[in-house]
């Protein structure tokens, strides 16, 4: 899912719980048609530094398509902050667009709806076959064992950024490979009146990627393997205390980040207020406010231990974008060729490029355009060392109960009050109380 979301998402709705009854104008059937063929609406996310930036980069686009099938697709950009809401109210009202975005998180939660159109092995040979698509994006589609509701569109991970010239009068000839090197970094760059790591502590979303990466590094999981909320695992509360005291007792983290919540950390770093930054695919971002790609370098995010890979060294979420089509669309089948379109090799091309983020359909992320020594560090990290968010009905609830108790325990570090091991287990039982009863 882009990290780049204005605000944290609001409460979430028992709209997860419902099928949807119409939607993108479709049929009271929900079987879809195609009454409309020559329209499309289409809601994309957030993904550059601005609406303005996202329309700049998708309506030529979205010309090109009509030129070539005479469909015409009606665009929206809807921000982050609202883009989960506003699909969840399409479920329920009836009132949606054909095609969407999805943070690739949400995929299990929102097929639970019954809203999305399945995309079977028939669905997938209209846009030229499942096999097209790299297996770390296809393993956040939708719950294990159902067709995905979603189709890949743009793949990222997290990185390490860090700005070379803070580093250098620092006295730090490389980037921290564990979290205790990042720390003893940190007090290296304190002593020069840098600020050591950025964080965005108010962005629920933020707050869950990066607990449920250390989570993983701690041999944890939020969830049980038959999907009941864990939160109180000793594991997951050492993992969530981990996090919050790179603010509240390593002091790497400033207490005005507690407060941060709309890309604000991300400007720190590209000004030069603070030497690292912890992002999701930065490159496009970083450049958009004015930092040239040598002023920084990028390695992988730090583990407890050695390098980054399998089983407890996991250092990502695997992040990413989704397009998915209402079942009940008044065009389906120009819908499915939308689909195809925007996952064609030229598109993904063109598209991963604008937003710096790698192709999941394999013939373009092999392109040599995506071959990049900042790529290679994404694309290794989505290859062998990123695990995907639970895909449970009950995510996108875990990722507002969760995320919110770490955004009040960075507010409790930045207040001065204690954090601690019970203070940490009580936000978290409070969070596991707010989850749908089993």
């Amino acid at each position: 899912m882009r990290s780049i979301r204005a605000a944290a998402i609001g409460a979430v709705t028992m709209s997860l719980a419902l099928a949807a009854s119409a939607c993108g104008g479709g049929s009271s059937s929900g079987g879809g048609s195609n009454d409309s063929p020559k329209t499309l609406t289409y809601w994309a996310s957030n993904q550059g530094a601005s609406i303005a930036v996202d329309k700049k980069v998708l309506q030529p686009e979205l010309d090109k398509f009509q030129k070539q099938t005479g469909i015409k697709v009606k665009l929206e950009v809807v921000p982050w902050s609202d883009l989960l809401n506003r699909i969840l109210t399409a479920t329920t009202s009836g009132q949606g667009p054909d095609v969407l975005n999805i943070g690739n998180t949400w995929s299990a939660s929102l097929q639970a709806t019954g809203a999305l159109l399945p995309w079977d092995a028939d669905n997938f040979a209209k846009i030229g076959g499942k096999d097209r698509f790299v297996d770390s994006a296809l393993g956040s589609t939708g719950a294990e064992g159902k067709d995905p509701a979603a189709v890949p569109l743009y793949s990222m991970a997290y990185a390490l950024y860090y700005n070379k010239a803070i580093f250098a009068d620092a006295g730090i000839g490389k980037p921290p490979a564990t979290w205790d090197e990042l720390i003893a970094d940190g007090k290296k760059i304190k002593a020069k009146g840098k600020a050591p790591l950025g964080a965005e502590g108010a962005n629920v979303s933020e707050n869950i990627h990066h607990v449920f990466v250390f989570a993983k590094q701690h041999g944890g999981d939020f969830f049980t393997a038959d999907g009941k909320p864990d939160f109180t695992n000793p594991k997951v509360v050492a993992a969530v205390e981990q996090y919050v005291d790179l603010m509240a007792k390593d002091k790497v983290i400033p207490t005005g980040d507690a407060e941060y919540a709309q890309n604000q950390s991300v400007s720190d770093f590209a000004k030069g207020k603070q030497a690292m930054l912890l992002w999701q695919s930065a490159a496009a971002n970083l450049k958009s406010q004015g930092m040239s790609e040598d002023a920084y370098g990028i390695a992988p995010v730090p583990v407890q231990s050695g390098t980054p890979g399998t089983g407890t060294q996991v250092n990502s979420m695997v992040a990413g974008i989704n397009l998915a089509v209402f079942k009940n669309t008044h065009n389906l089948d120009g819908a499915t060729k939308f689909v195809k379109f925007m996952t064609s090799d030229a598109e993904q091309k063109i598209l991963n490029t604008a937003y710096s983020s790698i192709p999941p359909v394999k013939g373009a992320q092999s392109d040599a355009a995506f071959n990049s020594p900042a790529n290679a560090v994404l694309k290794q990290t989505l290859a062998t060392s990123a695990a995907a968010l639970p895909q449970v009905a009950d995510e996108s609830q875990f990722e507002t109960a969760v995320g919110t108790a770490v955004k009040e325990l960075f507010a409790d570090a930045a207040a001065g009050r204690a954090v601690t091991t019970d203070s940490v287990k009580a936000k978290l039982e409070k969070a596991q109380q707010q989850m749908p009863a089993k």
